[in-house]
């Protein structure tokens, strides 16, 4: 991978109330001892105490003169005890500071760049599985919660189909011309017939020919209201339940590795927090300001607790590009959501480098 800079999305609001102007207010010892705090956090999760900070900076400070710096870094709000004799914990505030200011971003190799361009190779595979196993590699890569959004496709279609999955339940599978394959279950009347279903396919793919998805279901909106649609009740049903579940979505979100969020987790209270995570991750709302993010950034951006205003709480951050085509058009959104001590110098490179790979193929 090229050398890069990354926009980090740095939140001049949260720097400018930080006591001594944010970094600039921070002599070498204390960017030192943050740094070393942060990088502890990251790594296991652990606080560390002054004994164990005077071990590993280099040069070497006193544990007092360490403490003195740990307590001035408590009061600006960058670092907090779990407990009253542990050692420090960054707070999210703290943690976004040492994104901005000094955490050091590397190259991706040469051997993870072929990986991932490997992994995520189309041929023989329908674009939705190729996005899946984007969606599977940056979970395995970050070991958190991987995220690629495809946002509606405005290509020509070029097939759709009606699979009878149970008792008032239709898989509606819509193929368009780029090779996209999209899958959607709609609910449909107790009793269909299987011939309502293949009647319903019929009717739609006689009228595919040059069409979107926009302008197809115009011209079904429109034989529908002058009654010109030669179906019976229940096909028109279907008809209608499948074209509107695509009318009400923003794109398709592939996600795999939640697992992964609820690594070590015992308290109660945390575990309802995550499982409220999932259940906005799942809304059109969410999809739709997943996209509004990544349309905001030229680049990779991070976002600690709250500050994406996708979920209003802590404890989780969220990186995200925008993936890109040839044409600069944006074409989806590549992220990961995940613990606040993600290694971020570790998946900001991989999120970019996915995001290009990602937008090619899309575009």
């Amino acid at each position: 991978m090229d050398e890069r800079s990354f926009d980090i999305g740095l939140p001049r609001d949260l720097l400018l109330g930080l006591q001594g102007g944010g970094m600039a207010g921070l002599d070498a010892r204390a960017r030192a001892i943050l740094r070393e705090i942060v990088e502890q956090y990251v790594a296991t999760g652990d606080p560390i105490g002054s004994r164990t900070l005077s071990e590993r900076l280099t040069p070497s400070l006193s544990p007092a003169t360490i403490r003195n710096v740990m307590a001035e870094l408590t009061q600006a709000g960058l670092l907090f005890s779990p407990h009253v004799s542990a050692g420090r914990l960054p707070t999210e505030k703290g943690v976004r500071l040492f994104v901005d200011g000094l955490l050091q971003f590397g190259a991706l190799g040469e051997d993870d760049r072929e990986t991932i361009s490997r992994r995520l190779e189309i041929r023989g595979r329908s674009m939705q599985d190729m996005l899946t196993e984007a969606s599977s590699m940056l979970s395995g890569l970050s070991q958190a919660a991987g995220l690629v959004l495809a946002p509606k496709s405005d290509a020509a279609l070029k097939h759709v189909e009606f699979v009878a999955l149970g008792p008032g339940r239709v898989l509606v599978i819509l193929v368009g011309s780029d090779g996209q394959v999209e899958n959607r279950v709609i609910e449909t009347p107790p009793g269909l017939p299987p011939s309502s279903l293949v009647e319903a396919g019929n009717y739609l793919n006689a009228r595919l020919a040059g069409q979107t998805l926009m302008s197809l279901r115009e011209r079904v909106a429109e034989e529908m209201a002058a009654n010109r649609n030669e179906l019976d009740h229940l096909a028109a049903s279907v008809v209608e339940s499948g074209l509107a579940e695509w009318d009400a979505s923003h794109g398709t979100l592939f996600m795999r590795g939640q697992g992964n969020l609820l690594a070590d987790i015992t308290e109660i209270e945390r575990l309802n927090t995550i499982q409220m995570l999932f259940e906005r991750l799942e809304t059109q709302e969410t999809m739709l300001r997943l996209l509004q993010l990544a349309e905001s950034s030229d680049g990779v951006r991070i976002y600690i607790g709250a500050e994406s205003g996708l979920f209003g709480m802590s404890g989780v951050s969220m990186v995200v590009a925008p993936a890109r085509n040839e044409a600069q058009r944006i074409v989806g959104a590549i992220g990961v959501i995940g613990p606040t001590r993600l290694n971020y110098g570790r998946i900001v490179p991989v999120v970019d480098y996915t995001a290009r790979v990602i937008g090619r193929l899309l575009g």
